[in-house]
């Protein structure tokens, strides 16, 4: 038996990393019996079934520490939210979504703006200001010139990170230039604004010992539905500070008086604009549940 890591997954079949070997493997039919499924990050135990052909058998699947649904992931320590400046035009409700799926599975999260040669700094102080109580580390990339690519790249050592985002936001350029893969990479449509999508399976690609990134397709839109309404200011921190000092355990932090979130809003302490993505998902996800 040998241990090791799974990179890939396609039609059944999956592709285990053990010691910097690739090994082709099926899941044993007990898994499919107990409704389990091999995830592309799960520590693995294979029997090799050919050494010269690299062909194994998944025997055991280690307990995981986390797991992502979309995009289906375990074992994630990092996830990097890419997101582009212009061509697509920056999101930034749709890059608050993404935040709040890393904040509830517990994860570290880096911000990557990316295609910054397109935008002056002024405009750029501007976005991240957005996020300057949140505590999130901010980096600032573009392919034209490597912008920051080291220091990216520094940040995903000793980590396995998942790079996520919209499509055409430039994740699989950022890759390529780190790892070396040759990954395919695509432009933005003309006609939409939006970008077309080159990942289309999710893969773990390694940029060294015991680092690892993962490359997902791209998506345009992220349910939120999942969150217990009440738990939901946990996943804005800047609101940390504030949240205990409320008038009432069970404030909302939108219609009770002596809310001391609103009161940080009102003197621009917190964001206003991420304030009101707060609001946008609270409505969303309190007309889910009554859906259900």
């Amino acid at each position: 038996m040998k241990l090791g890591k799974i990179t890939k997954g396609i039609a059944g079949f999956y592709y285990v990393d053990v010691n910097g070997e690739l090994f082709e493997c099926k899941a044993r039919g007990i898994f499919r019996k107990n409704k389990i499924i091999p995830l592309i990050g799960d520590q693995v135990t294979i029997e090799i079934l050919d050494e010269s052909k690299r062909i194994g058998m998944i025997e055991e699947i280690k307990p995981r520490y986390n797991e992502l649904i979309r995009p289906t992931v375990a074992n994630i320590d990092q996830v990097v939210v890419v997101f582009s400046i212009v061509q697509p035009d920056l999101n930034l409700f749709l890059l608050d979504r993404f935040l709040i799926l890393g904040e509830s599975k517990g994860l570290d999260i880096l911000i990557c703006l990316n295609k910054t040669d397109l935008i002056d700094n002024k405009a750029l102080d501007m976005i991240k200001s957005r996020y300057q109580k949140t505590n999130y580390k901010i980096l600032t990339t573009n392919i034209i010139n490597n912008q920051n690519l080291d220091d990216l790249k520094k940040k995903l050592l000793n980590k396995t990170s998942v790079f996520a985002g919209p499509s055409g936001v430039g994740k699989s350029s950022i890759l390529k230039e780190i790892t070396g893969s040759n990954l395919e990479v695509g432009e933005v449509s003309v006609k939409t604004g939006r970008g077309k999508h080159t990942t289309r399976h999710a893969e773990l690609l390694a940029i060294s010992n015991n680092s690892w990134v993962v490359d997902t397709p791209g998506f345009s839109s992220l349910d939120i539905d999942y969150i217990d309404i009440n738990d939901l200011s946990d996943y804005f921190p800047e609101f940390n500070d504030y949240i205990e000092s409320c008038k009432f355990a069970s404030c909302s932090h939108i219609n009770e008086p002596g809310c001391k979130v609103k009161q940080a809003v009102a003197e621009n302490i917190i964001n206003n604009e991420r304030y009101e993505s707060y609001i946008q998902f609270y409505k969303e996800i309190k007309e889910s549940s009554r859906r259900y």
